[in-house]
């Protein structure tokens, strides 16, 4: 089962039977999701998740609407006289504001694995629709933002950290638990990885600069100038020579007389310019 059908698995099972506001504000969510439509005075809630479809059954019979059932293959339909929900929301407020997005989400919401990437979308056929539940999530501080995609409407948020708000807010409380435990590993994962790519990317600049050190001073001791250096050059070129592997921080223990990273670099960087004169002196 994927994280979005146990999201909406978890959010099925919230007992709100007993309370008929909060009933219609989650239907009234429901129906301002994509998958609700308008035909012929009739109502229609198409869903492929049978979560989804018992649950608005079973609201649906405990507000006392009457409603035609149809299943098609993987597809189900609650059919509802357009009238008998006219009256139903005719005085209806909008105080129970959470209820009124879990019942969205629920209608045509989704949410990728955590594992892979962070994208919890929920889509609108108007973007009145998506504004409403737009404007209900920021009251709540959750920055959910909207995209118009051909004729219908998104609102989607890609941050891990908002869509752990945003499934609490509408009573996704297991699922958040296991959002945020795969998105602790994820990150940890993620922090392991970059430093271990910055460490390597280190010591791929240390090996290429220890290369091109010891091929300096190979080439200064093929052109027999190796004597021209300095005591001091010839120590550093000694040590390199026998530690291509070390860091410049590290050479330097291998001196008689130890010397620091400055010191070190500073020798070699001599060097460096002996043989690029010596280079220049064959052209």
């Amino acid at each position: 089962m994927s994280f979005s059908s146990e999201v909406k698995e978890e959010l099925s099972k919230l007992n709100i039977f007993g309370n008929d506001e909060i009933l219609k504000s989650e239907l009234f969510g429901y129906l301002l999701s994509a998958n609700s439509s308008y035909a012929n005075n009739n109502v229609e809630f198409i869903t492929e998740n049978e979560f989804n479809i018992e649950r608005i059954y079973k609201i649906l019979f405990k507000l006392k609407i009457d409603y035609d059932p149809d299943i098609k293959g993987k597809t189900f339909k609650a059919i509802v006289k357009k009238d008998d929900l006219d009256n139903l929301f005719e005085n209806f407020n909008f105080s129970n504001d959470k209820d009124i997005v879990r019942g969205a989400f629920l209608g045509a919401g989704s949410v990728t694995e955590p594992n892979k990437r962070y994208h919890l979308e929920i889509i609108f056929k108007t973007a009145e629709n998506a504004e409403l539940i737009k404007k209900l999530c920021e009251m709540k501080d959750i920055k959910i933002k909207i995209m118009q995609n051909n004729e219908k409407t998104n609102l989607y948020l890609k941050d891990g950290e908002e869509i752990s708000k945003f499934l609490a807010y509408i009573g996704a409380n297991k699922s958040v638990i296991n959002f945020e435990e795969t998105r602790v590993f994820k990150d940890m994962k993620n922090n392991v990885n970059r430093r271990v790519n910055c460490e390597t990317a280190n010591l791929n600049k240390i090996v290429d600069a220890s290369l091109e050190q010891v091929n300096d001073i190979k080439y200064i001791i093929s052109k027999n100038k190796f004597e021209k250096l300095t005591p001091e050059m010839k120590a550093v070129a000694q040590a390199r020579l026998e530690h291509p592997e070390e860091s410049l921080k590290d050479l330097g223990k291998y001196l008689d007389e130890p010397i620091g990273k400055s010191g070190i670099n500073y020798r070699l960087k001599k060097i460096h310019e002996f043989a690029e004169d010596l280079r220049k002196e064959e052209e």
